[in-house]
Order: structure tokens, then sequence, then C-alpha cells
């Protein structure tokens, strides 16, 4: 299974690349006639500069009108609050970042209230995808390469685990992941109920507590615990949940209705989510375009040197292909790469 790819040369109209790379991978075929194509991307947290450059996702709205098709931006809400939290501040964060072209619809709902669930594969036996994404007839997921705390790396697979699911299915994804916190260590100072934005952690006898089931074990409590008495455990398993969500996305899409392109520039050490996503750890590699999402963030991940996500994060950032391959998911861990 071929990853087409070209390489981030600002020598040349990396416009017109991308549109001879978008005609060898068949990018569109995906799109028929009065189809209403989703363009599945992250416009990025309010604040964060870097994210796919607007004019490119234009360039693909166009495409897709050429096709027949009816094309609409679209993401889910994040769970945490932040800018993305509902449609309205999310439709308003779009517009700040750029985005434009064709419509930009919440793929669920207001607050995050539109989803189908659907039957999946792997360690989620269900889960649910976002409304507009369940709906639409075709699918164009265009991603960000980056670095991510919890997994590693996220590329097409996380856009269509996390980005594709509403807030339950987010917080279902995260529930796999285990906390623990250390009573001999814990001093009680609060430090991490002040860095939770649901203020969560409990002090209780002048230790912390934290048995809501709200909890989306992020790392926000650990990294800010002074002494260390905070730990998430069983990492891999938001990996793997990844993997399963998006079987689960997929299943709601008719064969060969779904494709890819990834960008592998700007490639900073936290997701797009932040507004302040780090520094860039890689230089920037090029554009990918794919008809699998395993095959083209395992061509990213071949190419790239991602033991620096490995070694800073603790989790393998293969895992998340490896498991979506295992239940089903279709592509190569090792796939051809084609230079166009």
């Amino acid at each position: 299974m071929t990853v087409y790819f070209t390489p981030w040369d600002t020598g040349y109209n990396l416009m017109d690349e991308a549109s001879v790379l978008y005609e060898e991978a068949g990018t569109f075929d995906c799109v028929g006639e009065g189809d209403l194509v989703a363009i599945k991307l992250h416009v990025g947290e309010l604040g964060n500069p870097y994210y796919i450059p607007p004019f490119f996702v234009r360039q693909i709205i166009g495409a897709v009108k050429s096709k027949g098709g009816k094309p609409f931006l679209t993401d889910s809400s994040t769970y945490y609050q932040a800018h993305r939290s509902n449609a309205v501040d999310h439709w308003e964060n779009a517009e700040l970042n750029g985005y434009g072209g064709a419509p930009f619809i919440p793929a669920d709902g207001l607050r995050s209230e539109s989803f189908r669930t659907v039957k999946t594969k792997g360690i989620l036996d269900e889960i649910e995808v976002s409304g507009a994404i369940a709906e639409a007839d075709a699918m164009i997921v265009v991603s960000h390469c980056k670095g991510h705390a919890l997994t590693g790396f996220g590329g097409a697979i996380k856009n269509l685990a996390m980005g594709c699911t509403p807030c339950t299915g987010k917080l279902r994804q995260h529930r796999t992941v285990g906390l623990e916190i250390d009573g001999g260590r814990c001093v009680g100072c609060g430090a991490c109920r002040n860095a939770c934005a649901l203020q969560l952690p409990e002090i209780v006898n002048r230790k912390a507590v934290n048995t809501s089931e709200l909890c989306m074990r992020c790392p926000a409590c650990r990294d800010a615990c002074p002494t260390g008495a905070i730990q998430l455990v069983n990492m891999p398993a938001l990996s793997m949940a990844l993997a399963s969500a998006a079987y689960g996305v997929l299943s709601t899409f008719k064969k060969d209705k779904v494709s890819y392109v990834s960008f592998a520039k700007d490639i900073v050490q936290f997701c797009d989510c932040l507004p302040n996503p780090g520094h860039r750890v890689m230089d920037d590699i090029g554009i990918y375009a794919s008809d699998s999402a395993v095959s083209i963030d395992a061509a990213f991940l071949n190419m790239a040197d991602y033991k620096k996500f490995n070694d800073a994060y603790g989790v393998d950032c293969m895992l998340q292909v490896k498991e979506a391959k295992k239940i089903g998911v279709r592509g190569e861990l090792k796939p051809k790469v084609e230079e166009i």
C-alpha cells in the first residue's frame, strides 16, 4: 500500500507540489457527485502558532468542489475547558486562525451532545462518533504530525480517534489510563488541585484524593506535584484506545470513502490543543497522502527520528499504529513511500 510524499522544500511552490501529490495519490477519488464531505482538521487552539496553514486547506476545499462534493470543515469539541469546548467558541477559533472557504460545522453539536455510539474492536467495546462525522458521505482527514504527552505522537489515527469523537468518547479513551497518588509522598499542598481545570483532586486529611469519574487523566496534576506523588499508570492503554476509536469512526463510512493528507511541518513537542505547543523538535519533512491511516502514520514515523518522542514521553509512538493494524484498520507498518 503506497504512501505518496512530497518533501518540504520551499525552493518550490508547495501548493503546486501538493496538487501534483494529490493527483498521484488519488486523494479525492473518495468524493462522489453531491457527497457531503467532512474535511476533518484541527484548527489549533487559539494562540498556538503551529497548525496547518489555512491556504493548504482552501486548496483541498477547492479540489473537493471540483469533484462535485459539498465540503465542510469540522472538528469536535474539547473535553477540557478552553477556546474550543463548545460550538460557538470553536467556530470563532477556526475563523480567528484563518480557516474559511467552506462552512465550519462543529462535528458534535452545540455542547458535544450530538453523536452515534458504535461497536468497535480492541481495548474498547464501543465508541461515540460525532454526529456530523457519522452522517458524512466521505471524509478527508487532514492531520498535523507532532508530539503528544500521553501517546508520544499525534497524526491521522489520533485525528480520527480523538478528533472525531465527542467529549464522552474522548473521556472513554483517556480513562483507559490509571492514576495513582502515593500518600507517603503527598504533602497536601494543593498544587494538583490548582493545576486541574476541573479542580478534581480533593485535599482530605492533608492528602490529595482523586476518585472523580470526570478525570480525563491528563498530566496536569502529575506535572504540578512538587514531590512526584502522582503517577499515570498503564499509559500504553491510551494508544490502544486511539486505535479502537479510529476503527469505530471508520466503521461509519463505506469502503474507499476516506482519504488522508498529513503535514509534517512545524513538528513540535506537544499537541495543537495547547496555546503553548513547545519547541520544534525536528526539521520540516513534507506532505504525505494516502488512503490508509495506518500507512500514512507509519510512513511519517519511519522517516522521522520518532525515538525523540519515545524518549521524551516514555511511550512507543508506533503502538497506536501497530494496534490499529492488528484490529483490522487497513494499511502497512512499512509502506512503500513514493516521492513526488
